[in-house]
């Protein structure tokens, strides 16, 4: 028998892979009953709602990418070096398709029709994201690794904006590979190379 904290773990697994694949309304409880294995009572057991489930996602993604994040601040001190590996990460996820979709960008895009508790979680991922691109690129003008040519908080806005959309693209064009396309030269830009 699987144990509570491994159930809640392999739903919210599953309502990742399936918000990525179709969005918020595009699954039920049924589509993760089905998935998990297991039945919707035992879905409402852990998360009181879809609101409750999708909300306890996107917080515990956010803790996760500021944990990536600070591991990544503890072991690439070069701010050009960060932003490169940051990158990395995302053409890496996107080409083995084992996270092809930011889920908070994603959301993002519904955030019209997202109960607010949901968009809450969503904006403080962005506004975080945002937050850690802008003291990168102040680091990184700084010491002389970053060309930047608007203020940082505007370099870190397209920055993360440049790489939601090479996401986009890369989906829209059913080929992985136009991520790197559209993001070597936003990092040949900001290394001085353009």
């Amino acid at each position: 028998m699987t144990n509570v904290s491994s159930t809640a773990d392999d739903i919210l697994a599953c309502a990742r892979t399936l918000i990525i694949a179709g969005g918020y309304n595009g699954f039920s409880y049924a589509d993760v009953a089905e998935v998990v294995g297991i039945r919707k009572p035992s879905i409402h057991h852990h998360f009181a709602s879809k609101v409750d489930l999708v909300r306890t996602l996107v917080a515990r993604y956010r803790e996760e990418a500021q944990a990536g994040l600070a591991a990544l601040e503890r072991n690439i001190p070069d701010a050009r070096a960060q932003l490169e590996n940051y990158v990395a990460y995302w053409e890496a996820c996107i080409t083995d398709a084992t996270a092809p979709f930011c889920v908070c960008a994603l959301l993002a895009s519904e955030l019209p029709i997202l109960p607010e508790e949901v968009a809450l979680e969503v904006r403080a991922h962005f506004r975080f994201l945002a937050s850690w691109l802008t003291s990168v690129m102040e680091r990184g003008k700084r010491k002389g690794r970053l060309k930047i040519s608007a203020p940082p908080r505007v370099e870190a806005e397209g920055f993360m904006a440049t790489i939601h959309g090479a996401m986009l693209s890369a989906r829209a064009y059913g080929d992985p590979k136009m991520f790197g396309v559209i993001t070597a030269p936003l990092l040949e830009r900001l290394s001085g190379k353009h």
